[in-house]
């Protein structure tokens, strides 16, 4: 049988006649740059998130790296975060200076442990950024919570979330700053690189847009060191028609999510936990399992993809030797490390696919 890690062939096939129009329109317009698709992307998308801004750039690695920008975050600053993640998440603190001060996660939900963040803060902490992994929001109450009493802002990296939601708001507008990418694999994907910053702080916004386009307030008029970190059109083309049927995608992402988690009750695999109060997008459907290695073959033979979302955590990458962790020091993350994995997800993946995976797992 065959099955995709994600689907977007398929994808593509059901909204090929809109997505083809859209971007001929870029480019019989010849409007590459800005313009009316990106115009009503950033407006779609704070409509759809309720923050008063969204602004759309090159990907959610410049998004998290225009919102520390914004915040002035520099050489001897602190950012508290997460090791289990994506590299982006520290990577961008460390482009600017700032030094990752890592907090364990929650052995259920993998996202950051709001209860141990207040002791990592110091008078350096300039900053937190809770990543709302595999599609579910951190415990941004408590967070938001610890921040204010510090004031400290809050960036939610949510590039795994959006389209969940929070006691019953939208990822991304949780917080002092939100941001999403829109890298082809995610919930809401483009057909090349691209993400969004939200924030309702104007302020915050005004630099931000500066900061994507060069420091620019105006043309040749450069008010602060920028990057060039703009969205292009063709790839808000595709996402304006995406965003049409996102909801609905949603509806199915957590159908097959939740269809997953009941078929592999009976089995010795963890599935993810969603806490009450949220909804998760399953950007990835991950699993646990102690021998995963031999999961992984077990799978490999009946030609089931599978992916690893993360082997190795941040605080034992080599590019993070020099913050001075040592295995043992975020035994939880290792722990997950060691027996994560993910399954085929999209809203395209069929029951009789997914009846193939579960039967794979338990054979």
């Amino acid at each position: 049988m065959k099955i995709n890690f994600i689907d977007l062939q398929a994808q593509y096939l059901e909204y090929q006649t809109e997505i083809d129009q859209e971007v001929l329109e870029v480019f019989s317009s010849a409007q590459f740059i800005g313009g009316e698709k990106l115009n009503r992307l950033e407006n779609s998308l704070a409509t759809y998130t309720g923050a008063k801004h969204a602004i759309g750039c090159s990907s959610g690695t410049d998004a998290l790296l225009l919102a520390l920008m914004a915040l002035d975050i520099g050489a001897g600053d602190e950012v508290i975060t997460t090791p289990f993640t994506f590299i982006a998440t520290a990577e961008v603190i460390a482009l600017l200076g700032a030094t990752s001060i890592f907090v364990d996660i929650e052995s259920d939900t993998y996202n950051i442990d709001a209860k141990k963040i207040e002791s990592a803060i110091t008078e350096r902490t300039k900053a937190i950024i809770p990543v709302s992994l595999y599609g579910q929001c951190a415990d941004m109450d408590a967070i938001n919570y610890i921040a204010s009493k510090h004031n400290i802002p809050v960036i939610e990296d949510a590039c795994q979330s959006f389209g969940a939601t929070y006691n019953g708001k939208k990822s991304c507008n949780l917080s002092t700053i939100g941001c999403t990418s829109f890298f082809p694999s995610k919930p809401l994907g483009a057909y090349g690189d691209g993400g969004a910053i939200f924030t309702s702080d104007d302020a915050l916004a005004a630099k931000m847009r500066m900061l994507l386009n060069h420091g620019q307030n105006e043309r040749y008029k450069h008010k602060y060191i920028g990057i060039n970190g703009r969205l292009d059109a063709v790839q808000a083309a595709v996402l304006n028609v995406k965003l049409k049927h996102f909801e609905k995608e949603v509806q199915e992402r957590e159908e097959i999510g939740a269809r997953y988690s009941d078929l592999l009750e009976d089995t010795d695999v963890i599935t993810p936990k969603i806490k009450e109060g949220n909804t998760s997008v399953y950007a990835q459907y991950s699993i646990r399992v102690k021998d995963r290695e031999a999961m992984v073959e077990k799978l490999t033979e009946q030609e089931i993809p599978t992916a690893v979302h993360y082997p190795v955590p941040l605080h034992l990458q080599e590019a993070f030797e020099y913050l001075g962790y040592k295995v043992g020091d975020f035994p939880i993350s290792e722990e997950i490390a060691g027996q994560i994995m993910s399954l085929p997800m999209s809203p395209y993946l069929k029951e009789e696919q997914q009846d193939f995976i579960i039967q794979a797992i338990k054979g």
